[in-house]
């Protein structure tokens, strides 16, 4: 018995939600979200509220049930609430700026770094050690985030890099002397 997929998905106020066969497209405040489901899992709106059912109880249809009714939960929450990530670096030198709509980052290398905001992604520097991505897609926002986390991860020895907001690095002892 799928726990997660057998939940109600509450729709609120302001979202919309238009279905054709197995495409949904949830449109609100933030924004407007379309995927395409397995065919399988029947989504049934009635009213502010979203059930979905699956065909039989083999292994794959209990994955699918959970798995289609959190992703349609996420573009609910996108487009009414809207998701954020918050990204810190840690380094002397490391700074990060906006020019337009480019994220140019300095993290101790010969030349800068440049990441362009993704359309539906918005970019922001609240100050120079601090980078906010945020969206109305929960999957493009931990992408761009993972994206621009890459660009200097953090090592292990001084914690040097760029990482998420309460992520803990563990770190490593370095070489001893004689």
């Amino acid at each position: 018995m799928s726990r997660i997929g057998n939940k109600l998905v509450v729709i609120p106020a302001g979202v919309e939600v238009k279905q054709d066969g197995n495409v949904v497209t949830v449109k609100g405040p933030k924004g407007e979200l379309t995927r395409t489901f397995v065919e399988q899992i029947k989504l049934n709106i009635e009213g502010a509220e979203a059930t979905f059912t699956r065909p039989d109880d083999s292994k794959q249809s209990k994955a699918l049930h959970g798995t289609t009714r959190a992703l349609f939960q996420n573009m609910v929450l996108g487009v009414s609430e809207g998701f954020e990530k918050k990204l810190e670096m840690i380094g002397v030198g490391y700074r990060a700026q906006m020019s337009g709509t480019t994220l140019v980052l300095n993290v101790g290398k010969s030349h800068q770094d440049e990441v362009e905001a993704p359309e539906g992604i918005k970019l922001e520097v609240t100050d120079p050690t601090h980078i906010t991505v945020s969206g109305s897609s929960k999957e493009a926002v931990g992408q761009v985030a993972a994206n621009v986390r890459s660009r200097r991860s953090p090592e292990p020895y001084k914690g040097k890099g760029i990482r998420y907001v309460g992520e803990f690095v563990r770190r490593k002892e370095g070489k001893t002397g004689k």
